[in-house]
């Protein structure tokens, strides 16, 4: 059914536990070759699953070790900036945990997309949205 989609729509929550059920699932192996025809759209932790940066509300029963995210773009992704119902979400706060990570880092709002085509990254927004560079080796 997957080979005959057209678009995927994933849904946000937990990225450790959407990761996890992606991998056992066997999703996470079929969709490289699925991304060549099918558009993904990811939402909150459903974009930030296909980064190489995810999060968790730990609320789970999942292995500690569990992968929080499936690493297949080469970036970092943290939704929901300034948003009143994630204070911690705020510029400030999400530049300390860019710091943090050795990849380039994009701080996105609610009215903010990263679109990915062969490799090629563009940000499409009407909102507010910041890349940082990667941290230092």
């Amino acid at each position: 059914m997957l080979q005959e989609t057209d678009a995927l729509l994933v849904g946000g929550g937990d990225c450790q536990y959407l990761c996890y059920w992606m991998q056992r699932s066997g999703l996470a192996d079929l969709l490289p070759s699925l991304l060549r025809k099918m558009v993904y759209v990811g939402l909150s932790a459903g974009s930030m699953v296909m980064t190489r940066f995810g999060t968790t509300y730990g609320r789970h029963t999942l292995p500690a070790e569990s992968d929080k995210s499936l690493g297949l773009v080469d970036f970092a992704l943290h939704p929901h900036l300034d948003y009143e119902s994630f204070p911690e979400n705020s510029l400030a706060n999400l530049e300390k945990l860019a710091a943090t990570i050795p990849v380039p880092s994009y701080a996105i709002d609610d009215q903010t997309a990263i679109k990915v085509i062969e490799g090629t990254t563009e940000v499409v927004s009407e909102g507010q949205w910041k890349l940082f560079a990667p941290s230092p080796a």
